[in-house]
This record gives structure tokens, sequence and C-alpha cells, in this order.
């Protein structure tokens, strides 16, 4: 069955793109949920017109997207954290504390939309990747210290 997503939805597409699913997952979750209607004959015709409309919008999301993705790939962020006396943290560093980590630099991102590879449980460098848009992505280095 082919569904016209209305919002993004993980591990399927992006709002917007029109996308096969089986029968009961599109009328069992995502059109009572919102996320998609059926695509018909004349809502395909009605995303193509739109598709047109929006083609000039897009490339100047993906420029902005593109140049976001480059002021976070030039970043470094510090983290200060409790740590023991043997140099583990109490805890770990989370994506939360990353994104206040960089809207305190001017970068308003959402914690949702970073990503750490592993767990941050030690003093030293890591490094996490930030999903912009669509396919921007954008990774920058984070230094966990002791406050």
């Amino acid at each position: 069955m082919e569904i016209l997503l209305k919002k993004d939805v993980a591990n399927l597409g992006y709002a917007g793109e029109i996308v096969k699913v089986k029968a009961g997952y599109a009328m069992n979750y995502l059109v009572p949920q919102g996320f998609a209607v059926v695509a018909t004959d004349s809502v395909k015709k009605q995303h193509a017109e739109t598709l047109k409309q929006r083609a000039h919008k897009e490339a100047k999301l993906i420029a902005d997207a593109e140049a976001l993705a480059a002021t976070v790939n030039a970043q470094t962020v510090e983290v200060k954290v409790k740590v023991s006396e043997s140099g583990k943290l109490y805890g770990s560093v989370t994506t939360m504390d990353l994104a206040e980590a960089l809207a305190a630099k001017g970068l308003n991102i959402d914690k949702k939309d970073i990503t750490i590879a592993g767990e941050v449980k030690e003093v030293g460098e890591y490094e996490a990747s930030v999903k912009i848009y669509k396919a921007v992505k954008g990774t920058f280095k984070f230094n966990v210290v002791a406050e």
C-alpha cells in the first residue's frame, strides 16, 4: 500500500514522501495517528504539484543546512562533569548535556538529533554526530573534563 507521509517517521521516511508499507501498518497506525494519508491518484497529483512549487525552497533549506553543518563541524565543545578520584564519571554524558553545551555556543540543536557513538564514562575527547536536515549531517568533538 502506498502512503504519503505527513510527518517524519523514523526508519520509514520524511514528510512529503510517498512510501510503500504493509496495509495493516498504514491503516492501524500511520493514518489514525496522523502521520500519513493513503496515496490515491488525486493525492499523488496534488503532491506532484506541491513538489514543483517547493523545489527552490528545498534548495535553500539544503544550503542553510550545509552551512550549519560546516559551523557544527568546526566546533569543539567542553562538558564539565563530576568525576571520581580514579577519573570515572558519576553517571555519563548525554545528548542533553551536548545540546546545552552547543546552545551556549549559539547553536540551537535538538537533543534528539545528536548521536553519541558508545557511552561516555571517562574523561577524554569524544565525537558526536548531528542530524541537521534529511541527508545533511555534521560531526563535532567534545571534551569531557572534571569540574
